[in-house]
Order: structure tokens, then sequence, then C-alpha cells
């Protein structure tokens, strides 16, 4: 399945530059449908809300941690096959197990860059013929 530059993407997490900054790397990819949500559980209202094709959110956020959103949304049939990409800036190796066995699609840690990004996503829709970042 090829990437639908025109899906609607949620970017989830706590710290507002880093929203601008994924979302600006989405731009680069040619993604114009950009959403935002400041933590899990306002993201899981506006995923129960409205369709999305693809989550990007951090790890670390309160009161609802974006590992805590993952399994929301993988314990949801109307969201279980969402793909979902966990950013964090921490590397730890349990940390990308959980991820993994919760169901991640993907795994980003901080910094990256617009070519990192396309990578990820990818690997999640093979198909891809994205715009040069």
């Amino acid at each position: 399945m090829a990437v639908d530059l025109s899906m609607s993407v949620l970017v989830v997490d706590d710290y507002s530059t880093m929203i601008r900054i994924i979302r600006n790397l989405l731009k680069q990819l040619g993604f114009d449908n950009v959403d935002d949500a400041a933590d899990g559980s306002a993201a899981l209202a506006k995923l129960r809300k409205q369709k999305y094709g693809l989550v990007i959110s951090d790890w670390n956020m309160e009161p609802m941690s974006g590992y805590d959103l993952l399994q929301e949304v993988r314990g949801d049939p109307e969201l279980a096959a969402l793909p979902f990409i966990m950013v964090t800036a921490e590397s730890k190796t349990e940390n990308v197990i959980a991820a993994k066995k919760a169901g991640v699609s993907n795994y980003i840690v901080k910094p990256f860059n617009a070519q990192t990004l396309r990578n990820k996503i990818e690997a999640i829709f093979p198909d891809v013929s994205a715009p040069a970042a």
C-alpha cells in the first residue's frame, strides 16, 4: 500500500515545539493534513471522532503517555489497525521491546530528520513514492 499524502496524520506531544518540528518535517515530505494533540487522552478523544491514517506520538507525556495511548488504540477494534509511530528521546532496549509487544508500527529516537521520518513511514507503507525531503 502506497502512502496517501492526503491522509490525516495525528501528531501527539506535550511539547508544542516538538509538534511544530514534526509538523514541518511532515510538510517537507508532502503531508498537508496534519492535526495534533497535547497528550494521549486528548489524542484518544480525537481518534474516536475522526479518521486518521497515521499516529505519530511521543512516549513521555502526562497524564496519558504515548505508550498508554498505543495500548488503548490497539485495544479498540475500531482503531487497532491504525499505523502508529512512537517517538522518544530514550533508546532503552526495554522501551523498544515494550512498544513492539504493545503493537507499535515503528519507533523513532529523537533527534531525527525528515529522511529518518520518511524511512520510518515507508517501512509501514512499503510501496511509497513520496517526494524527496
